[in-house]
């Protein structure tokens, strides 16, 4: 089976960019340490900087999965309730040539 691209678009109020961002940050070295993860970069907008993208690569969809469902993402949700705007993930799988 093919390993699962992620790419997860965040954007948060104006109002609550630091908040987010903060969070987001938090997510990062226990991410990268998941069994499966084999890269999980944040970045943020040039231009508009309430809008955060995670670029996520993962051995397995399984392995993502247990990911989802860690306590670091409910902690991650709690913590930013109501401040993010739009949340939009996409499961993809790269294209060989």
């Amino acid at each position: 089976m093919s390993r699962l691209t992620i790419v997860a678009n965040i954007k948060a109020k104006a109002d609550k960019i630091d908040l987010v961002k903060s969070e987001l940050l938090k997510l990062i070295d226990t991410t990268r340490a998941e069994t499966g993860c084999i890269n999980y970069n944040l970045h943020q907008d040039n231009d508009n900087p309430a809008h955060f993208l995670f670029y996520e690569n993962w051995e397995t969809r399984d392995l993502w999965q247990t990911h989802m469902n860690n306590k670091h993402l409910e902690d991650y949700m709690k913590a930013t309730e109501g401040a993010v705007e739009e949340f939009v993930l996409n499961e993809m799988t790269e294209i060989d040539n």
